[in-house]
């Protein structure tokens, strides 16, 4: 686990391409593996909600999610329970609030007044072959609003390889600001709230620049500028990609302060109200 803040090079790395991996930066056994642990825990307390006996072996790091395909197989709308359940969960509360967290936006924002964004954070879970909640091509902050400086970090509990669907990204994209956004889902869509955000001449923007899918494991930190244009992978597995999200904004931020540093679509604000000319359509 690293203890010493991001080096000089992952600094500039950063500014430059506006995303950043850092190899193993939590610990597995301190820090992971009692989120693993209390996921397991939560999906038994569903099964037995639903009145289905809890019958499944001892826990193990690699198959934490045990019984949560079964769950979502007999009714998916108790995997979104677990989905409400595991951001409750104390280990991951005390990740979200890791003093490194804090260290590492100071460095990367000097002279920010760095805060965790509520509602925006939690652990995402991507089904196989489900589309419905898949992110498409987005910058995170018509999304997340609160300030237009901000920072994701995100982080695997499970190891993702091509077939889990890495996050994809374009390197240098948050460089070229804002872009405007299309609110209004298509006819023959089933997306809502902020999955139904698109950017406005998708292809055309996102062919400005290089993409880029990096291989993680449990362990590695993903940082990623509120405006770097990135997108959920297609999970073609047998399993579910677990991942965890943790937003961190800027009080001193212009931009959010002169809204009053509101969230968007998970605080029930319309993001049209606060940035109409954003809103293409």
């Amino acid at each position: 686990m690293s203890s010493v803040p991001l080096s000089a090079e992952q600094i500039e790395s950063f500014w430059r391409d506006g995303v950043l991996v850092v190899r193993g930066f939590y610990d597995m056994a301190i820090q992971l593996l009692p989120i693993q642990r209390g996921i397991h825990q939560v999906i038994g307390q569903v099964m037995l909600r639903h009145g289905l006996s809890d019958n499944r072996t001892q826990f193990s790091a690699d198959d934490f999610d045990d019984g949560y395909e079964m769950l979502i197989g007999t009714d998916r709308s108790w995997g979104g329970e677990v989905y409400d359940a595991v951001k409750q969960i104390p280990a991951f509360m005390r990740l979200l609030a890791d003093p490194r967290h804090e260290q590492i936006f100071t460095q990367l924002r000097p002279d920010s007044v760095p805060a965790i964004a509520s509602g925006g954070y939690g652990i995402r879970i991507d089904n196989p072959a489900e589309d419905r909640f898949r992110a498409e091509w987005h910058q995170e902050y018509p999304a997340q609003l609160r300030s237009l400086d901000g920072l994701v970090f995100w982080s695997p509990l499970r190891m993702v390889t091509e077939e889990f669907g890495p996050v994809r990204f374009c390197p240098t994209s948050h460089s070229g600001g804002l872009i405007p956004v299309l609110t209004q889902p298509e006819p023959s869509s089933e997306r809502s709230g902020a999955y139904a955000l698109r950017l406005e001449n998708e292809a055309q923007v996102v062919g400005r620049y290089p993409q880029a899918a990096p291989l993680t494991m449990p362990g590695d930190l993903v940082l990623i500028d509120f405006l770097t244009l990135h997108a959920s992978g297609y999970n073609q597995s047998t399993r579910p990609r677990w991942s965890m999200q943790f937003r961190y904004f800027n009080f001193n931020d212009p931009t959010g302060r002169a809204h009053g540093w509101k969230g968007s679509f998970a605080s029930g604000v319309d993001f049209r109200r606060i940035h109409p000319e954003l809103c293409a359509d």
